[in-house]
């Protein structure tokens, strides 16, 4: 009989022999034996180095170039020192415009050792402010106050002087103009960036501004500069300045007698122009009102134009004997030639009168310098009548009418004048042409063309600018101007020459008479156009050209007054007295001897 199955128990507790059994692994043994640990370090070891090797690849070799520069560009500084603009002098080497180190004081009240008050008191005589406006500033924050701007260096030193704490100065350059209202509008000023923005610190940018390239400097470790590194002549600047024409005694002058007659007429504004003929180099170009070029920033910008170049009005009388030397250079007219003047005549349908027909009328037969004594209106349509007005656009034209002078300074405006087919269809366009009305030009304009008729006939650039000059005087560079261009030949202008002297002897510009000088001379009066068409009633511009010695012609002396007031406020009255006062300037001051021939009126007086 067969046994009976064991139970599953039985099965279970059935066991293996010792050395049938499968062996078990001690890991915790295994992993603590020494073998293993250095197996790790080793696998460590070589894992790092080989992560090493890659960095180091990838430093020394794939990304070199790029790291190469950037510990350049850590250790390598570019340098562009600041130089400052270059002088400006006028012809008697008077400094008009320099770079001069200033200061700004800052104050921090957290830092004082004293009181506010204390501080304030010691300030206030040094910054010429009141000691109580002082304290209210300082009471306004604990740090970084601004108490003053451009301080000297006189100044920063005394403050240096007082040891108080908490008081900061802070360098930097600024332009300065020594002689204030002077030449500013010759001159212009800079701005914050030290960049031109008016006058011939705008136009003449590139002669001023000494160029610098940027200078590549090694730093040290700490950051400081290599000394041994600064490349010779690291600030080594040219010592060259920009030479004017101008002279400012004679601008001095010409300011004072200008401003004093603007303030007599209550007039608007005025210019003074002195004019060397022989080149059209600028003794003096004068405005008033002007500004401050130090504190530009106080005025309105329509005070940073020179309207002697850039605004246009119509010169009236004074155009007068360029419409003779036109009649005289075509054979139009001879200078003994006669006209008569009624006093009043219509033209076209336009009445035309003489300024002085109310209380002279008539004056019959008259001469061509007569004509100009007189400051004649009818007599001048006379003349022009007499020229073919094809002929006479043409001369017009070739005066320079409708363009520019070509001066070196900015904003100048070209005149304005009729298209030549209103000027021959119209003859009232040409009777007003005549007395000098119609048309506009700008102060500098009539300045240069009566200095044709001082020079015999040629026409010359005007101009300010001398050259850049060594302190030694020595020329580096001169401006290289135009060719003169002959106009009228020398006889016609000896002729007109001869009758603006009477002008100044015998009539309307006795006011300019000068003991022992032959002055030529001629008035002018005209009504203000409106922009709008036609003339104000009341507004008018006066003026007055000045040329002598008139037997040796070398100034043109040109003064317009924009809107005098009152009912004696003529070219005689308002702008002649100036020119005589700028011309016996001129004789002081460049020692010009009396007249060897003066005329028997002129000496008389």
């Amino acid at each position: 009989m067969a046994s009976p199955p064991r139970s599953l128990s039985s099965q279970r507790a059935r066991r293996l022999p010792v050395s049938n059994r499968p062996r078990r692994v001690d890991r915790t043994a295994f992993i603590e034996l020494p073998t293993f640990r250095l197996l790790l370090v080793w696998v460590a070891l070589v894992g790092g180095c080989g992560l090493l090797l890659l960095n180091l690849f990838r430093l020394q070799i794939v990304q070199a170039p790029q790291l190469q520069a950037r510990a350049q560009e850590q250790q390598m500084v570019y340098m562009r020192p600041f130089i400052p603009r270059r002088q400006i002098i006028d012809r008697t080497d008077t400094v008009l415009a320099l770079d001069r180190p200033v200061y700004t004081l800052f104050a921090h009240p957290k830092l004082f050792k004293e009181s506010k008050q204390a501080i304030a008191e010691k300030l206030a005589p040094l910054l010429r402010q009141a000691a109580a406006d002082l304290v209210k500033k300082l009471d306004q924050a604990e740090t970084g106050i601004r108490l003053e701007y451009s301080l000297s260096e006189t100044v920063a030193d005394q403050i240096t002087n007082l040891r108080a704490d908490g008081l900061e100065l802070l360098q930097s350059q600024q332009r300065f103009y020594p002689q204030h209202e002077l030449a500013a509008d010759v001159l212009g000023y800079v701005n914050d960036d030290h960049k031109g923005q008016a006058g011939l610190e705008l136009s003449q940018q590139k002669l001023l501004e000494r160029l610098s390239n940027p200078v590549k400097l090694r730093r040290m470790g700490d950051g400081s500069l290599m000394p041994d590194q600064v490349p010779g002549g690291f600030l080594n600047v040219d010592d060259w300045q920009l030479q004017l024409t101008l002279d400012s005694r004679l601008q001095r002058v010409a300011i004072a007698a200008l401003q004093q007659q603007v303030k007599k007429f209550s007039a608007k504004r005025g210019t003074v122009i002195v004019m060397d003929v022989r080149d059209g180099s600028l003794l003096t170009l004068a405005s008033t009102p002007s500004y401050d070029p130090n504190q530009y920033f106080k005025y309105s910008v329509d005070r940073f134009k020179n309207w002697a170049l850039s605004d246009l009005y119509e010169p009236g009388s004074t155009f007068k004997p360029l419409n003779v030397a036109i009649a005289l250079e075509t054979g139009s007219v001879k200078p003994d030639s006669v006209f008569y003047d009624e006093g009043q005549i219509q033209v076209g349908g336009w009445p035309i009168q003489n300024f002085d027909y109310s209380t002279s009328g008539g004056r019959g037969s008259i001469t061509l310098t007569q004509i100009l004594e007189y400051s004649s209106n009818v007599g001048m349509v006379h003349v022009v009548q007499q020229i073919k007005p094809s002929v006479y656009y043409t001369w017009l034209k070739r005066l320079g009418m409708s363009e520019v002078v070509g001066i070196d300074l900015p904003s100048e405006a070209s005149g304005q004048f009729k298209t030549r087919k209103v000027f021959l269809e119209s003859a009232i366009e040409r009777a007003t042409t005549a007395f000098g009305q119609g048309f506009s030009l700008t102060p500098i304009h009539l300045a240069q063309l009566h200095a044709v008729l001082a020079n015999g006939g040629k026409l010359v650039t005007p101009h300010v600018v001398k050259g850049l000059f060594d302190s030694k005087g020595q020329p580096y560079w001169q401006p290289n101007l135009p060719m003169p261009r002959p106009i009228f030949s020398k006889a016609t202008t000896q002729s007109v020459l001869s009758m603006m002297e009477t002008v100044v002897s015998k009539g309307t510009g006795k006011s300019a008479q000068i003991p022992g000088y032959r002055i030529a001379g001629k008035t002018g009066t005209a009504q203000k156009a409106n922009p709008n068409g036609g003339y104000f009633d009341h507004a008018k511009i006066t003026s007055f050209v000045g040329i002598f010695p008139v037997e040796a012609p070398r100034y043109v002396v040109v003064a317009v007054v924009d809107e005098p007031k009152g009912g004696d406020a003529f070219g005689s009255t308002v702008a002649a007295p100036v020119v005589k006062s700028v011309m016996e300037a001129l004789i002081s001051l460049e020692k010009i001897p009396p007249s060897t021939l003066a005329s028997e009126e002129t000496m008389g007086r």
